[in-house]
């Protein structure tokens, strides 16, 4: 049994309990939040055994086997340093940390301390992306051309979105996502990109399109709007035919389409807790095995992925103070 301990008592802090309570082979064993109450609450709803009142009294619980950090990404740097310095593994949530800068010094902590880091990029984990490629090499349709893919939600009344200084925008918080759907169906370098971006009042990315060339000739175009309720599918388009995702972060089925809408195979993937369990059962396997990094999610995504972000939000002008000065400068309008 490998026993996990949760920073943060939020939304997502409890969807994670769930599922670790439904794990036959992990178990959420503790809770740390800012507020010793918060944490007993947290603790009694999700039979959790135990609650403490500050991060830094979890990280020094000797029984703990996982830190899991479900706080907002602005907060990351510092809880995930404490945690390697405190010789925990740990999974961060999405965005990893604010900038490249930030990821970079992270791994390099952990890989220096002989700690496990991973980014809990929970499509990267599940079962569906072994399955997608696998239609994909088989040729069902054709050979890709071009993947589109959008995700939309209104979460514009969230202070974590809407202030810079948080990290707040569409692209850390969404499209993340996006960028992570291209790179897992699309193995060929990024030739040439264009984007363009809509700001909020305070200045952060509210919605955005991200279009990228790939070597190969592939097209790949991507939206993201933290202002709008969207369809959140993903198309894989080819020469035969088209591989539909109905949900961009969680599929519960893949549908191999021809012209005019006829499906002409419908996938469902395997039942699942919430889709968060095959992250930690990534991590419990790479920790057992001794290796600083999921295969899904490896230290060298993560930082492509993040110095992505940082070349975008630079192009936008909506960095501030969450991206380091390299890449900040000529972007600004």
């Amino acid at each position: 049994m490998m026993n996990v301990g949760i920073i943060g008592a939020g939304h997502i802090a409890e969807k994670a309990a769930r599922t670790l309570r439904e794990m036959d082979n992990m178990q959420c064993l503790a809770i740390g939040s800012r507020s010793l109450e918060k944490a007993r609450d947290f603790a009694g709803r999700f039979g959790v055994e135990r609650a403490y009142g500050s991060y830094e009294a979890l990280l020094q619980d000797p029984d703990i086997g996982l830190v899991y950090l479900a706080t907002p990404h602005s907060c990351h740097f510092g809880q995930a340093r404490e945690a390697i310095l405190a010789g925990k593994p740990c999974l961060v949530e999405k965005a990893f940390m604010m900038n490249a800068v930030e990821a970079a010094s992270i791994i390099a902590l952990a890989r220096e301390k002989g700690v496990f880091m991973a980014e809990a990029m929970w499509p990267r984990y599940m079962p569906v992306r072994s399955m997608a490629r696998e239609i994909l090499a088989s040729g069902a349709i054709g050979k890709p051309v071009m993947l589109t893919a959008s995700l939309a939600y209104n979460v514009s009344d969230k202070e974590r979105v809407l202030r810079p200084e948080l990290g707040g925008g569409a692209l850390l918080d969404l499209g993340v996502y996006l960028l992570n759907f291209v790179r897992m169906y699309c193995d060929s370098p990024i030739q040439d990109i264009s984007t363009s971006c809509i700001r909020a009042r305070s200045g952060v990315d509210a919605s955005e399109v991200i279009t990228f060339i790939h070597e190969d000739g592939t097209l790949s175009s991507v939206q993201a709007s933290g202002f709008s309720q969207g369809a959140n599918e993903g198309v894989i388009a080819g020469t035969e035919g088209y591989l539909v995702f109905d949900d961009l972060i969680n599929p519960q089925t893949l549908r191999i389409c021809r012209k005019r809408h006829i499906v002409e195979k419908e996938i469902p993937v395997p039942r699942q807790i919430t889709g968060f369990e095959y992250q930690f059962q990534a991590c419990a396997d790479a920790i057992r095995e001794g290796l600083p990094e999921p295969a899904g999610m490896p230290h060298a995504e993560i930082l492509y992925i993040m110095h992505l972000m940082d070349r975008l939000r630079s192009e936008w002008g909506v960095c501030g103070e969450t991206c380091p000065p390299s890449a900040t400068g000529s972007g600004r309008r």
